[in-house]
């Protein structure tokens, strides 16, 4: 069996900001909010949203045996994630700033795996970054990280939603687990709504990806009618208005620092951008998952509104 104690410990000393403990359960509610979200065509071109469900809300079809998730967050946060010059036509994300954080928290966790496995040599599990059919907001929930806020994100008391996430799922049982938090949550507060360019945040806590601004620079080319709001990659605008993150501290773990400036690359400069000149200095960052020639068409219906 695994001590809660040593679990929190080792994670901290992995580098991850937060952790919390959860027991593997069917998220049966989640399921049903769910299927209704997709029944509404509410993802959009996101067509792998609709494999794989019966994994996605029960870890358990997942990993064999699995027992306990141990989930962790790291910040984020940057300089500009509180929000950009007015008027600059070439917005990126803040996490995608950084190396890419898939690459970076697998390594944070199987340094935590481990660990753990120092206490426990016989543990058995897996690492999931993003990548897999896991409910992997839900599950923070469920460890006591944070809540849903409005904008679908997890919204973390101490870091507000510039958090990434990670999991191990593991085949030991924990001496104790975390609880959802009691108090926590977004009040009467609906920035994210109000202030969403491409009115994409609904009422229910979810996110309607056929407006998403998000998805349309970086799971899909742009479609004509969505306007860009001055992104080029990814979206921080239900993000930056939000009270917890106007609060919350920038990041401490140097492998999050931001590997180039991006008020240094107006639209014009993405525009003139060799291929070369990308490789060089973006090519371990998420924008190569978009590749210059969709970063290029953004910039340029950017300045085309401008």
């Amino acid at each position: 069996m695994l001590l809660y104690q040593d679990i929190i410990r080792e994670a901290l000393a992995a580098g991850f900001d937060l952790c919390g403990v959860t027991s593997c359960r069917q998220l049966a509610d989640n399921e049903r909010f769910f299927r209704r979200w997709l029944s509404k065509g509410r993802h959009a071109a996101l067509g792998y949203l609709e494999r794989n469900l019966d994994k996605r809300f029960d870890v358990r079809r997942l990993v064999a045996g699995a027992r306990s998730v141990v989930v962790c967050a790291v910040s984020c946060k940057n300089a500009l994630s509180d929000g950009y010059p007015d008027g600059f036509g070439a917005k990126i994300a803040s996490y995608a700033l950084a190396a890419d954080y898939h690459v970076t928290i697998k390594r944070m966790l199987f340094d935590l795996f481990g660990r753990l496995r120092r206490h426990l040599p016989d543990l058995a599990g897996r690492a999931f970054v993003d990548s897999a059919p896991l409910l992997e907001k839900q599950l923070a929930v469920e460890a006591g990280l944070g809540w849903i806020g409005r904008q679908s994100l997890l919204v973390t008391p101490q870091y507000g939603t510039f958090v990434l996430l990670g999991e191990l799922v593991l085949t030991a049982a924990c001496d104790r687990y975390d609880a959802p938090l009691r108090n926590g949550g977004c009040g009467a507060c609906r920035r994210c709504i109000d202030r969403c360019p491409a009115h994409a945040v609904g009422e229910d806590h979810a996110i309607d990806a056929r407006r998403c601004i998000s998805c349309h620079t970086v799971e899909r080319p742009a479609a004509p009618a969505v306007g860009l709001d001055g992104w080029i990659f990814g979206c921080d605008g239900c993000q930056s208005c939000c009270p917890y993150n106007r609060r919350a501290p920038q990041h401490r773990a140097a492998a999050f620092d931001p590997l180039f400036d991006p008020l240094a690359y107006p639209p014009e400069r993405w525009m003139e951008m060799t291929p070369e000149e990308f490789e060089g200095v973006f090519a371990t960052t998420p924008l190569s998952r978009a590749g210059l020639e969709r970063l290029r068409r953004n910039a340029a219906r950017n300045c085309a509104k401008s």
